[in-house]
């Protein structure tokens, strides 16, 4: 099984940028380049929402609230995915994860992902 570990968080002003990164491991890491992978937050108080998504094939979707701020990629041959986040807002202030699918399901949908990462927390102060 594939494990995911995130880093890159930190505390910043608004208007601030922050690079995220999501690091594979384990059994399975060698099939990453097939798993659809994304991106949620969950600040307190609230439900994870999904803020951005990658396929296999590089397409990307993103949340209303993050379109034109953040950007999501992906590099394959070395295990990873990366969240950058420029024009932070206090409202993006949450626990960011990183999750992984390969079994169908949803882009946007918290149970259609197999694993998911601890998660790195990211505070925007105003």
């Amino acid at each position: 099984q594939v494990q995911l570990v995130e880093s890159g968080g930190g505390s910043v002003h608004a208007g601030g940028s922050l690079r995220l990164t999501c690091a594979a491991s384990g059994a399975g890491y060698r099939r990453y380049g097939d798993y659809c992978m994304g991106w949620f937050r969950q600040a307190p108080g609230r439900e994870r929402e999904g803020v951005a998504h990658i396929d296999p094939d590089g397409t990307t979707t993103y949340a209303d609230s993050v379109k034109g701020r953040f950007t999501i990629s992906r590099e394959n041959t070395e295990n990873t995915v990366y969240l950058q986040m420029n024009s932070l807002k206090p409202e993006d202030t949450a626990m960011y994860y990183c999750a992984a699918r390969w079994n169908g399901g949803s882009r946007d949908r918290v149970d259609s992902y197999n694993v998911w990462g601890p998660g790195t927390q990211v505070t925007v102060s105003s």
